[in-house]
This record gives C-alpha cells, structure tokens and sequence, in this order.
C-alpha cells in the first residue's frame, strides 16, 4: 500500500464515523482503568503498526491488560499479562454491536468495565449501546486511515524531539478523533471558554489549562478532506496572520487554525518536508508572537 494513500472524506465518511464511536468506547475502557493524567493523557490510544492500541492498563492488582484495533488484519484484540486473548473481527456492525462484543469478550476474561455510554465530541449523540445508526466499516478505508496515521505520527515524533520543555506524547484522542503533539510554554492558561459538544467545560479547562501550542493530524469532516493542522491557546495576537510553510497552508477561521490539505501533502514532491515546514513555522509563529523563552525551551 502506499506510504501517504489518498483519503478524501466523502470516500469513506460512514466509516469514519462508525470508526471514531468504537474507538470511543475502547478509550472510555482506558478512561476507567488509567489514573488521571494532566491534560487527559491518560486517556488517549497510540499507533503501532498494525494499529492503534490502549498501551498497558491496570485491571485492579496484579493483573494488566490491552485492547488493539488491528487495521491489518482487522481484528479488536484484547490481551493480558496472564497470557489471556480474546478478538473478533473488525467488519461492518453496528456501534451497538461493537460494544455489546466488547463488553463480553472483557467479560469471558473476567474484567468486567462499565463506562459512560454517552459519545463525547459528537452532537446529537446517540448512547453506544442504542445506536444501530452507524454501521459501516470499509476495510480498505480503515486500513488507508491507520497508513497515513503511521507517516503523521513519525513526524509529530521527529518534531517533538527538538523541544527541551514539557510535551506531551504523540498520541490519539478519540472524542475528536485526530492525532496530536502539543509543547507547552511553562505558563497557566485563561479559563476555555468550553462549549464543545457533549463535553463538560471543566473538561475541556483541564485539556488546556496551559498555553500550548498544537499540531497535527485530523481526517476531517463533511465539507473538507483530511489536514494537517497547528493552533496556539490562547491565540496570541497577529497569531492567525503569520507567514506559514508551506504556500498551500492557509488559516481557517472556522476552526481557527492553521491547516495544510493532506491532498497537498500526498501530492508534493516532498511530504515529509512540507509537514515539518508546517509544523515549524506555526510553532514559530506561536512562540515568537506569544513571548515563549525559547532558548530554554529548545534544543
């Protein structure tokens, strides 16, 4: 398969949604299990190569465990430390469905979970165990989709190696369903203003009670294919005005970000260069406009 394969939204948009709701149910899996963590790290999945996963997770004492979405050979996977397997295959089902068979492959291990049943992120959601909705899984689609994660989490990584301050892991979020790298300045935030869909604003105040800076991939939604962004919060001023990298990247004022088409990416004579380009000159801008000491914070 190819290393950047086409992705445009409209191909695989049913996919995409029924994906990111049973990757929601898996994380609220990790959400219960997992210590809280500043900025909600303790929730979020990582890409591996066949890929994504939870990582290791407690279950009580003495006993650990980890679920696995397999994009090769489409399969959700759940392993523990015992040597203990169960699986089931990745095909088109329900949302409902999904959960049910979750729930009782944990069961058939003897680790029950109960978790919110409502999505997060999503307006108009419907509770996982409810929804027959959404349904669709095109294995050719998932399969591009973790290709494509696999070439934005190795940048996000060699991006994040230069920076000297806190960082966070590259790493999943699945209520809004885009992989992500954020460096920090070191200073508190102004309360988020909140107000996102089906998630409490003292959430959100705890995701971005630092100023931050933030790039990276998010495989878009009706109206506009998959991108590459970078934001800064709070937005400092001139901020959405800068000079960007490379000339296809331009500010969105919806989502007040600065985006880079993947399309423009995959298309480009060198993808990896126009990535890191983007990545760069927004941390740039963030950090000049926003007075970050960067000679401590860099390498």
């Amino acid at each position: 398969m190819e290393l950047w394969p086409r992705l445009r939204h409209d191909d695989w948009h049913e996919t995409q949604l029924t994906l990111q709701l049973w990757t929601q149910i898996v994380g609220k899996i990790r959400l219960r299990c997992q210590p809280l963590v500043n900025h909600w790290w303790n929730v979020t999945l990582y890409v591996t190569p066949r890929g994504l996963t939870t990582s290791i997770m407690p279950y009580g004492k003495g006993r650990d465990f980890e679920i696995t979405f397999d994009f090769h050979d489409h399969a959700l996977v759940i392993r523990d430390c015992d040597g203990a397997e169960r699986s089931f295959a990745l095909e088109t089902m329900s949302v409902a469905e999904f959960y049910k068979r979750v729930m009782a492959e944990l069961d058939a291990l003897g680790m029950p979970v109960h978790i919110n049943m409502k999505p997060n992120e999503i307006a108009d959601a419907i509770p996982f165990d409810r929804d027959t909705q959404h349904a669709s899984y095109d294995k050719e689609y998932a399969a591009r989709f973790w290709r494509v994660l696999v070439q934005a989490d190795r940048l996000c990584k060699q991006f994040r190696a230069s920076f000297l301050g806190k960082a966070s892991p590259v790493h999943f979020f699945w209520g809004s369903f885009d992989l992500a790298e954020t460096r920090f300045s070191g200073r508190l935030a102004p309360p988020h203003p909140g107000g996102i869909p089906n998630l409490p604003d003292w959430v959100t105040r705890e995701a971005y009670s630092h100023e931050e800076q933030s790039v990276g991939f998010w495989p878009g939604m009706p109206g506009l294919d998959a991108l590459f962004y970078a934001y800064a919060y709070p937005e400092p001023p001139g901020f959405s005005s800068a000079t960007i990298k490379p000339a296809d990247a331009s500010w969105n004022p919806t989502l007040k970000e600065f985006v880079l088409p993947y399309e423009a990416v995959r298309t480009s004579k060198d993808p990896d260069r126009a990535v890191l380009d983007f990545f760069e000159t927004t941390y740039g801008a963030a950090a000049d406009l926003g007075k970050w000491d960067r000679a401590a914070l860099e390498r």
